[in-house]
């Protein structure tokens, strides 16, 4: 038997873009058991139901984070539209769509950019930048905003897209995507990148399940789950296939997600194709009055939103489950067994993020 030591790991490690502390039980090298410590940055955003009215709530479900802002104000106007059972214009429920698959673009083309920053590839980080830095260019163009965007409103979107700006879309991902493949396939098949994450980390079905795990961390192990399914916005006039991988470990939730880049530019292109000539939004008047659970699928896995209205402009009720809260229990079973020079790599398979998990 070893030595027994407990190391800290973060909140503050070159690794971490957020603050997320672990209690390392260490034999040697060996990772025995990690205990998470969360909360160094909550901020309060859901007691602000008793200081904003539930349409300025929009704007603070978008702040919960940077990168899934826009889905996070789509599932509470959702949400609120349940209560309230207003009926969503089609083309905002198309343009929604094609948002959220244009943030899952530069949330995963971004998380690509981390893990090889983790493994050293610092070309290979700044490339897979420098592709997120153009759908962001596409994001300022239809919305104005780099990282919030406030158009979401209960009863549909604040703006449209004209058919030239989504025909323009359309060709940019077209050439992207010969780029992203290229860049991607170091991912896959380059030998020193697959000996970090290949037989490393291993999750399977049955304890990702048992964990609670969501999202591409689910469906790396095997689990065909994907809330897009479930038809909200336009997801149920479209074609597509949930990405899974029967391999269990850090490699296979790099191959689904990267299947997922590319699934989302087809969902894109779909929804320019077949999305209708209609309203953006529809006028709601009176107060929300009743509960909903509201389901989604963000790029880092399912969301939910519960809101809990009583006839007031103020809310009783507003709380979020965010998928890293979700999928901390299945990082601390990957982490469980591993050499401690393997941790840094574990903790960013699950695409943390500790502001959407803290609020």
């Amino acid at each position: 038997m070893g030595n027994r030591s407990i190391v800290p790991y973060g909140p503050q490690h070159p690794v971490l873009p957020e603050p997320i502390h672990l209690d390392l039980v260490l034999e040697d090298e060996k990772v025995l058991a990690a205990i998470p410590s969360i909360g160094f940055i909550h901020r309060g955003l859901e007691s602000l139901t008793s200081k904003k009215d539930f349409n300025e709530m929009v704007y603070v479900a978008e702040r919960i984070c940077g990168i899934c802002s826009f889905m996070h104000g789509m599932g509470y106007c959702m949400a609120v539209e349940d209560i309230m059972n207003v009926e969503v214009p089609r083309r905002a429920d198309y343009l929604r769509t094609i948002w959220a698959e244009m943030s899952r673009l530069h949330s995963h083309l971004l998380w690509l950019g981390l893990l090889a920053d983790g493994f050293g590839f610092e070309s290979l980080f700044m490339h897979s930048w420098r592709l997120r830095e153009k759908i962001l260019d596409m994001f300022e163009a239809s919305t104005g905003g780099r990282v919030i965007f406030s158009v979401n409103t209960i009863g549909g979107v604040l703006k449209d897209m004209p058919a030239d700006m989504l025909q323009d879309f359309v060709r940019q991902l077209n050439d992207m995507e010969k780029e992203i493949r290229e860049m991607t396939d170091i991912f896959l098949t380059d030998y020193t990148v697959k000996s970090r994450l290949v037989d490393i980390g291993i999750i399977t079905g049955e304890d990702a399940i048992r964990r609670g795990a969501v999202g591409p961390m689910m469906r790396a192990s095997g689990i065909n789950v994907d809330m897009r399914k479930n038809g909200y916005a336009a997801y149920n006039d479209l074609d597509f296939e949930v990405i899974t991988s029967t391999k269990c470990d850090s490699y296979a939730r790099c191959e689904v997600r990267i299947g997922e880049i590319f699934q989302s530019i087809d969902i894109i292109r779909q929804c320019v194709k077949k999305i209708p000539d209609t309203e953006i939004n529809t006028k709601v008047t009176g107060m929300p009055n009743g509960e909903s659970f509201i389901r989604v699928e963000q790029p880092r896995g399912e969301a939910f939103y519960h809101v809990r209205a009583n006839g007031t402009k103020f809310l009783d009720r507003f709380r979020v489950r965010t998928p890293t809260f979700a999928n901390i229990p299945a990082l601390t079973q990957t982490l469980q067994g591993c050499q401690y020079g393997d941790v840094p790599l574990l903790v960013l398979t699950i695409d943390p993020c500790i502001s959407c998990t803290e609020r």
